[in-house]
């Protein structure tokens, strides 16, 4: 699209892959460059800080909380570069465009550019949905001015999490554990996980029973001759199912009314129907219709592409991005389910060229979000462009990644203007009498369809790997009412009720979302940022939260509940999406929010309280560091109160009864076993602690157990557990276990062999004693500082003395290994033209330039990576500069020749140290805490 004559036009967007394919639709007289994303933000720490703020109380926070909520705003240091260069061009051209995403996040980079580039030429906001020819000359051609309303939005959202970030996690730091951070919407995700897995633990399973018949029909037709159809009900009364039972009891519900199998109920009764007659007493036929799915917005698209393809949330914005940037799909961040008019047209056209005219129905398909206040008014997530390319025309372009997203994106939009999948639903009631005269009444359905409409292009999974697909046909066979029946076999079969599923990155989503909680743009970030805090981990797909997580939630609920009630926290989304819709000020927000202000728009609840600063500080005494560290389990056998502890080696159990006091852990061994202490494997999931497992970390792999006397000495012999692992002790000896030895199983007499290390083996001709022993390494041979391994641990019990010496006048054999290939080679950094490439770490792969390394985030992986992330990440490292060299131990002064000017300097030593402690306490006292990190 050519250019004004002689005008030059700057547009800016937010990353360089952007950029590329932007320029190829643009003529002449057009510079397209990057911003790489945000270029201000609020100080990440003191050392952001400007020297002429650096007074200011407020400066920590970098937002002065007196004087209207004014953000103090700096350049990041990795981007201070291209600034430069953006500053450059700006002094170039004759007009800049702004085009960065449109949504909150895109429209405050675009003011931050302006501010910080302050250019002396007309700047117009361009933006458009999708990154195709069309759509980008008709953004250029239709600009419009920068959205106030909107950035305002987005800096009250930054506001307000530095705030939350900033005054709770200190709480967190003095009472849980250094370096924790709160989070407005990551404590509340967090929160969610954490009370799913207490369910979990208090959750007693249930045994119930019901008999499944296997029944024939005599003359089939066209249909099957024999089906499936279970017990449901007995004399009348409804046969007991999982729903029927109390989770934390396991018992069947008061007022249930319902007959509860047991194994014996199930197969006396089964016995007593063999051979009797069935018969039909009921058959209903109904229409089956179902209609398509909405097209993907932000959220449904995380939960799909996690259930079908496995990605994480991350994993799928990252690849949508790439997409996105590339002219494949329309705008990824979005909760708006519309689809355009061009869209539509030609989703149909391409339907009625695959599928067929029958296909589509007479009216475009229009769809209506569920997700109130939408923030944005763009489109579903789709395929690109006026023409829908199908997935084998872009599967030679793209990645293996990007195939399996886009063609998941392809079949959502298609099937969402396709016709309704029909057919029809039989349920079919059956009845025998038993020999002891007892009504047994069967139940089975079935489903056949008869036109899968748009189930030919899409089914949607499910978050319960068991449930039956939507296109999954049951077909019965032919039955109408008092149809006699053979049971061809009656089998019992039991079941246990199951506690309610762990939270998946896919269902934690659709929570928030249900809950009002979160955003497009934030919820791959929610998801990533309480894995990287440590507050969840994965199994598989399952999100499990730490014991961390549970002394973190249990301490805001007890004394902060409201900033992680959801109702709360869903509130404040709604007063920003106000703001954003410029019904609000955001000022009057912010003041409510903080100080308590009944003036503005804020949380009453809080207002009252008088704001979060007063919240977070008057009752921190309060807080009980030892309760809030304690999470209580159960009472076991012998009366005694079993809690997990959260201590800075890692959670351990402890154990004691009502009103006594555990003697403190030594220092160094905390969560060692202490006899009433036991370290918790990494790994164990908090519900995995039952009473059971609890007693076997006491007793055989985490307490002390006496396994016998030693023969020799009279000693017993203990088997102890410590903070590197278990062990057999007796008197002063000690010796770790081998790896192939479990406490479980371990004998006295392979205690007896472990506490014989280091074994004499003999003396060697020179007279020096030769030893077998065990070490970090594994197992070795040793004379004086002469050490060789040993192929095997049972060798430290038989190897010989010549054997021995064998191996020690061998030459050692240390080769060194050639430098592994790197991973990945990525390209040039787009910022310093360094090369980058992947390599694989003792700690992980990580990305380096030859001068920079920066290790692969959690959930990152080399092949997913982009060059982008990679150079961010990078400069992200550089501009933390190097690490702080610890300060070298001071040199003892030399000793003073003569005995009186020792005794001289040594008085003026001690004066000197007593002004100085005076001094430094005094210091100490006066001196301000320096944020050191940022704990949003």
């Amino acid at each position: 699209m050519p250019s004004n004559a002689g005008t030059t036009r700057l547009v800016i967007v937010e990353s360089p892959a952007k950029a590329k394919t932007i320029s190829g639709y643009l003529g002449p007289g057009y510079v397209v460059e990057a911003s790489f994303g945000h270029v201000r933000d609020l100080p990440r720490n003191a050392a952001d800080v400007p020297a002429k703020y650096k007074g200011e109380a407020w400066a920590r926070l970098g937002v002065d909380v007196d004087n209207g909520f004014h953000a103090l705003y700096v350049v990041s240091p990795d981007r201070k570069q291209q600034i430069s260069k953006l500053v450059k061009l700006a002094k170039e051209v004759d007009e800049i465009f702004l085009a960065t995403d449109e949504d909150r996040e895109g429209e405050a980079i675009a003011w931050h550019l302006v501010e910080t580039l302050k250019p002396k030429v007309p700047v117009k906001r361009m933006v458009f949905h999708e990154i195709t020819k069309p759509a980008i000359q008709a953004a250029v051609a239709n600009p419009r001015e920068i959205d106030r309303d909107l950035v305002d939005a987005q800096e009250a959202r930054r506001i307000l999490d530095r705030l939350y970030g900033y005054e709770v996690s200190p709480v967190l730091w003095k009472k849980v554990m250094p370096k924790l951070s709160a989070g407005r919407v990551q404590s509340v995700a967090t929160r969610i996980v954490v009370e799913r897995e207490r369910q979990r633990m208090a959750f007693r399973t249930a045994e119930y029973w019901d008999i499944l018949a296997t029944l024939a029909v005599a003359n089939p037709g066209e249909g099957p001759r024999s089906f499936n159809a279970t017990l449901i009900a007995l004399n009348g009364d409804r046969i007991a199912t999982g729903k029927d039972f109390e989770p934390t009891t396991g018992r069947v519900r008061a007022g249930a009314g319902v007959v509860h199998l047991d194994e014996g109920g199930a197969r006396g009764l089964a016995a007593r129907l063999e051979g009797r007659p069935f018969t039909v007493t009921r058959v209903e036929e109904k229409p089956y219709r179902r209609r398509p799915y909405a097209p993907f917005i932000t959220s449904t698209l995380q939960q799909e592409a996690a259930r079908k393809l496995r990605f994480s949330s991350q994993q799928t914005m990252r690849t949508a991005q790439r997409l996105y940037e590339n002219g494949y799909i329309t705008y990824m961040r979005t909760d708006s389910v519309n689809l355009s008019e061009t869209a539509i047209t030609a989703a149909r056209r391409q339907i009625i060229e695959l599928y067929g005219e029958r296909s589509v129905p007479p009216e475009p398909r229009r769809y209506t979000g569920k997700v109130k206040n939408a923030q944005e008014a763009h489109e579903a997530i789709r395929p690109a462009g006026d023409n829908f390319r199908t997935p084998g025309e872009v599967a030679k372009e793209l990645s293996a990644e990007e195939f399996k997203l886009y063609e998941l994106i392809w079949r959502r939009t298609i099937a969402s203007q396709m016709t309704d999948a029909v057919g029809s639903s039989v349920s079919v009631r059956i009845r025998a009498l038993s020999s002891a005269q007892e009504e047994a009444d069967f139940g089975a359905t079935g489903k056949t369809i008869t036109d899968p409409g748009f189930l030919r292009a899409y089914v949607e999974s499910s978050d319960d790997e068991n449930a039956e697909a939507e296109d999954a046909e049951r077909r019965l066979p032919t039955l109408v009412k008092d149809q006699p029946l053979t049971a061809e076999e009656l089998a019992a079969q039991g079941h246990h009720t199951q506690p309610p599923a762990r939270y998946t990155e896919a269902s934690l989503v659709k929570a928030l979302e249900e809950l009002g909680i979160g955003r497009p743009s934030t919820y791959a970030s929610i998801m990533q940022t309480i894995q990287d805090r440590g507050y969840v981990s994965k199994r598989g797909q399952a999100m499990i939260p730490s014991f961390l997580a549970f002394a973190v939630i249990g301490l805001m609920e007890r004394h902060y509940p409201r900033l992680i009630d959801y109702d709360f926290t869903a509130s404040m989304e709604n007063e920003l999406d106000e703001i954003a819709g410029g019904d609000h000020a955001a000022v009057d927000f912010l003041t409510s929010f903080y100080f308590g202000s009944t003036n503005g728009t804020g949380d009453q609840a809080i207002a009252h309280a008088g704001g979060l600063k007063k919240l977070v500080t008057e009752n921190l005494s309060d807080i009980d560091a030892r309760s809030v560290n304690s999470i209580p389990l159960f009472t076991d056998d012998e009366g005694r109160e079993v809690v997990v502890r959260v201590g800075r080696y890692g959670p351990y159990l402890q154990r004691a009864l009502p009103g006594e006091q555990p003697a403190p852990a030594a220092e160094g061994e905390e969560g060692g076993a202490q006899g009433d202490r036991a370290p918790i494997p990494e790994g164990l999931a908090p519900d995995e602690l039952t009473p059971e497992k609890v007693h076997e970390l006491f007793l055989g792999g985490g307490g002390e157990r006496k396994l016998g006397d030693d023969p020799a000495t009279g000693e017993p012999i203990l088997l102890k557990s410590g903070r590197f692992g278990p062990y057999v002790a007796s008197g002063e000896r000690k010796s770790s276990l081998l790896r192939s030895q479990s406490p479980d199983t371990l004998t006295l007499d392979e205690a007896l062999k472990l506490l014989s290390l280091p074994r004499l083996i003999g003396v060697a001709p020179d007279g020096g004693e030769v030893f077998a022993n065990n070490g970090r390494y594994g197992p070795y041979v040793k004379r004086g500082d002469e050490f060789r391994s040993l192929d095997s641990e049972d060798k430290m019990f038989t190897v010989t003395l010549d054997e021995a010496l064998a191996l020690l006048a061998a030459p050692k054999t240390r080769q060194r290994r050639a430098a592994a290939p790197p991973l990945r080679e990525m390209g040039a950094d787009p910022l310093t033209e360094k090369p980058l490439v992947i390599k694989d770490g003792r700690f992980g792969p990580y990305v380096t330039d030859g001068e920079t390394n920066a290790s692969l985030r959690r959930g990152q992986t080399p092949e997913a990576l982009t060059l982008e992330e990679a150079a961010e990440m990078l400069a992200e490292k550089r501009a933390k500069g190097p690490a702080p060299k610890k300060k070298a131990a001071a040199k003892k002064a030399a000793p003073a020749k003569k005995t009186a000017a020792k005794k001289t300097a040594a008085a003026k030593s001690t004066a000197a140290k007593k002004t100085t402690t005076a001094k430094a306490t005094s210091a100490k006292k006066a001196a301000p805490k320096k944020a050191t990190s940022t704990p949003e």
